[in-house]
């Protein structure tokens, strides 16, 4: 067989390489039985390889191509057009012109053709690319057809080809481009298809877009088409447009704009049969590929064609639940502050912790974790409860399970069977603890319990130290049972100092017209783990300050050889100490901690030097004391602004002795809230130590190439791998290509068994027009320039920032040392944001829908805690 022309017989998808995405999908679609596919052959990447392969021209104007960035479009401009030009003047080689006249010749040489192009970087399941390259329709005669393949070869450097690939970071050199030459259809209509909701993501839910002529009238965007809605074979919706115009084949070549009749104007394109035809013929696609399709077809004749089909590269995955029981899953990484895509090792172990202390799963959708609350909602009662529940870790999570529950035929049809997320008797023994930490009121339960703990920590990492191999993992397994013990221990103080917190913001809200006035009384406690971390951070930063060497080192320290570097510097062995010093305390602290395969500071320290830099711009020396003192005292003046005003109202006296006593239990328990996390980090950290340990050994064996190999497999498939000493090295390299997919996804807040997601949205009559909605979670008016940072080690803060994120976990908080106010798209009033941010007594928005997108780095904010949100003052800094 010849590698230059093949028609789509001869074609399947192990021919990518050779005929790009949207050829390998036509030789698949013409395989399907059932399929009308208009018949047709590729000219291979091989001919535009050999086209290429000689031009020293080309060679010098790809190099130069490939050092722009995509904002310089002038020079992409300049260069991509003279790349195109060198393409289409190139002459295609004698054979491969006989062969492309040869395979006319049997399709029919005076057929009218579509030319379209086909590159090795589209169509895939993992990128789009799709409209990057040219189209010719109704193209006829040989020398017609040769002109036009040359003119697709050359769109592969159209100025929107070369500027997508620069954004998704694709090599130029190593995408080639093939040549569809398809026999043309003259529809009456035209369209495109989606095997699932492109608004909801419903994998149920078909839907298609119809308008009268070609396609090119729908794409280009001159018409707006009917859309019909299809859900198992009934038509659920219809929206008839006004279609005012149509793009139609002349006879001699090209296409031509006609008017349409207006007496046809707002007629239905399709028939309601045609609609259910099209549904039948997409879900066979869809099911022959294996995943949700974008299909490309035209009615001709009364008889369907598919021109196209292509994965649907934008749907988040779907739970892969194949009973036909309906279900509702939330995000659990939004209720953590931890929305990024998790490794497989990482996944497994905190689902078996999880599913532990609550008796409920947790199962994995695109590498995030997500909890099935179908029992909850489908209870009147429980359902109630349940999401009035939510409104303190995410508001918009909360919003859009109001919008779901009011769906009332679909909340009774969830699937019931399934345990409660948390056994009754457990929380009727959190209820009894709350209650007696609460008429104890001593900070001392705190400091008990902290004490004990961390005595059983040590005694942990003493045990597993010493062991490997199964007992290791047997240990590992059996120890969970302890820690969920320890944890539990703690509940009743958390539970006290939250109840402390509502009962003082809802009561001086209603008795002094004052809101979040718990933010405020709540800063500067006592045994706050994450506060104090950021503060003791300040005093490494005391520490660092006063040896220029060090300082000087800091700006471009190495990884591999940091503390070796120190010990050579004057005041080198003081910084490691302190520095060690914190990190003995802190450093199994990280970026989405909850995931045992993240690197942690004891790892790399380095991450820690642009915060300890940017406390030194900041701040002076014995900056740890000085806030803390100054958030003590605006607290203490808080407490007593209002016990005087409470004394001044009626019953005052009454009101004002039970506000003193909600006080002491807010500032004696608020801090307890972080311990939990830390204990479950400080474990995580201590238990990923030996599994490193047992990946050294594997790959000393040869079982893994890398110590981090273990991080793609789950938690037994690790324990299988180290007794066996044998692992599969293919699901590695999958789980690994999946991993990359996922992790670029935005996952949804929730989601239905369907891949339906459910969306929220605030009101927002009450803000300031053009401002940008979210939930107000510590109170306060802050205006300052903002910092979008999406890692923490990308922190540059200087004074006056306001720190502007998708989400914070505890591993932040040595940033908020430096910051005047905090917004984040992600969080509630009692995620570790907010907590941290009333501590520190800054001004914070949540939930703020888009905000890293929206808000541009060094733009003028204002952020307005009290009510709850954004404002965007000036544009970004030049």
């Amino acid at each position: 067989m010849n590698t230059y022309v093949l028609s789509f017989r001869d074609i399947d998808k192990s021919k990518i390489g050779a005929v790009g995405g949207k050829g390998a999908n036509l030789g698949e679609l013409s395989k399907i039985s059932g399929v009308r596919v208009p018949e047709g052959f590729c000219v291979t990447t091989d001919v535009y390889k050999r086209i290429i392969k000689d031009s020293q021209e080309f060679q010098v104007l790809l190099d130069r191509l490939s050092g722009l960035k995509a904002e310089d479009q002038k020079n992409i401009s300049e260069i991509s057009g003279k790349i195109r030009e060198v393409i289409e003047n190139a002459p295609i080689p004698k054979d491969i012109e006989e062969e492309i006249h040869r395979q006319i010749t049997r399709l029919g040489e005076n057929e009218p053709y579509a030319v379209r192009s086909s590159a090795t970087a589209e169509d895939l399941p993992t990128a789009s690319f799709a409209g990057q390259q040219d189209t010719y329709l109704n193209i006829i005669g040989k020398e017609a057809i040769l002109k036009h393949t040359a003119k697709c070869f050359a769109s592969l450097f159209t100025d929107r080809a070369v500027t997508y690939r620069i954004q998704n970071a694709f090599d130029h050199s190593k995408v080639q481009l093939s040549v569809v030459i398809q026999r043309m259809v003259f529809p009456l209509a035209s369209g495109i298809l989606f095997t699932a909701d492109p608004i909801t993501s419903n994998r149920k839910v078909l839907s298609i877009d119809a308008s009268f002529g070609l396609g090119e009238a729908l794409v280009s965007g001159l018409v707006n088409s009917d859309i019909y809605k299809v859900r198992e074979g009934k038509i659920t919706d219809k929206k008839i447009s006004t279609k005012k115009v149509a793009i139609y084949a002349l006879a001699d070549g090209g296409t031509e704009e006609r008017e349409i009749e207006a007496e046809s104007q707002n007629k239905q394109t399709l028939t309601d049969e045609q609609i259910l035809k099209l549904e039948k013929t997409g879900r066979m696609i869809e099911a022959y590929f294996g995943r949700p399709q974008d299909i490309e077809w035209c009615l001709y004749e009364d008889k369907i064609y598919i021109v196209q089909s292509r994965p649907i590269t934008t749907l988040y995955p779907a739970p892969e639940i194949n009973d036909g029981k309906n279900r509702v899953y939330f995000s659990f990484g939004h209720r953590q502050m931890m929305t990024e895509a998790m490794k497989p090792l990482g996944l497994s172990f905190f689902q078996d912790f999880f599913s532990l202390i609550s008796g409920s799963a947790m199962i994995n959708i695109g590498d995030r974790l997500y909890i099935d609350i179908s029992r909850e909602l489908r209870s009147p009662v429980t359902g109630k409860i349940f999401v009035k529940s939510i409104d303190t870790v995410d508001v918009l999570m909360q919003k859009a399970l109001l919008n779901l529950m009011k769906r009332k035929e679909f909340i009774k049809s969830l699937n019931k069977q399934k345990a409660a997320m948390m056994k009754a008797s457990v929380w009727l023994k959190w209820g009894v603890d709350t209650i007696s930490a609460y008429r104890k009121n001593d900070h001392v339960v705190v400091k008990n319990l902290m004490a004990q703990n961390e005595k059983l920590m040590q005694v942990r990492e003493k045990k597993i130290t010493g062991l490997s191999g199964d007992a290791l993992f047997d240990f590992i397994v059996k120890d969970f049972e302890n820690l969920k013990n320890e944890i539990f221990k703690n509940y009743g103080a958390v539970f006290a100092g939250a109840y402390a917190s509502s009962w003082i913001n809802k009561n001086m809200n209603k008795w002094l017209d004052e809101k979040n006035a718990a933010d405020t009384l709540a800063q500067s406690v006592y045994d706050n783990v994450t506060s104090e971390m950021g503060l003791e951070l300040l005093d490494v930063a005391d520490v660092v300050r006063k040896y220029p060497a060090v300082l000087d080192y800091f700006e471009h320290a190495g990884d591999e050889t940091f503390y070796e570097d120190l010990a050579r510097l004057t005041g080198g062995k003081e910084v490691r100490d302190s520095l060690q010093a914190f990190l003995k305390k802190y450093g199994m602290r990280c970026s989405a901690e909850i995931d045992i395969t993240r690197t942690r500071w004891n790892e790399k320290p380095t991450i820690l030097i642009p915060m300890i830099l940017s406390n030194i711009k900041t701040f002076g020396p014995g900056a740890h004391t000085l806030k803390f003192n100054q958030g003590l005292k605006e607290a203490k003046k808080k407490e007593e602004d209002i016990l005087r005003r409470l004394k001044e109202l009626p019953g005052g006296k009454g009101k004002a002795r039970k506000t003193k006593k909600v006080i002491s239990v807010l500032r004696n328990y608020a801090g307890a809230r972080e311990y939990n996390k830390y204990l479950l980090v400080w474990y995580l950290w201590t238990v990923k130590r030996a599994l490193m340990k047992e990946a050294d050994k594997m790959v000393q064996k040869g079982v893994i190439l890398d110590r981090e190999d273990i991080y793609y497999l789950t938690f037994e498939e690790l324990r299988k791998a180290v007794h066996t000493n044998k692992v599969d090295i293919n699901i590695i390299t999958k789980r690994k290509e999946d991993y990359e997919v996922y992790e670029k996804l935005t996952p949804p807040r929730v989601i239905t068994s369907d891949g339906e997601i459910i969306s929220g949205e605030y009101d927002t009559g009450n803000i300031p027009k053009g401002a940008l909605a979210g939930v107000a979670v510590s109170s306060g008016v802050v205006e300052g320039r903002a910092r979008v940072i999406l890692k923490m080690e990308d922190a540059n803060i200087e004074e006056g920032d306001i720190l502007v994120t998708s989400f914070t976990d505890p591993s932040w908080t040595p940033v908020f040392v430096s910051i005047k106010g905090l917004v984040t798209e992600v969080g509630g009033m009692m995620t570790h944001g907010a907590v941290v941010a009333r501590e520190y007594g800054l001004p914070a928005v949540v939930s703020v829908e888009n905000a890293a997108k929206i808000i541009k780095d060094g733009q003028r904010i204002r952020v307005n805690g009290t009510e709850g949100y954004v404002e965007i003052l000036d544009g970004a800094d030049s």
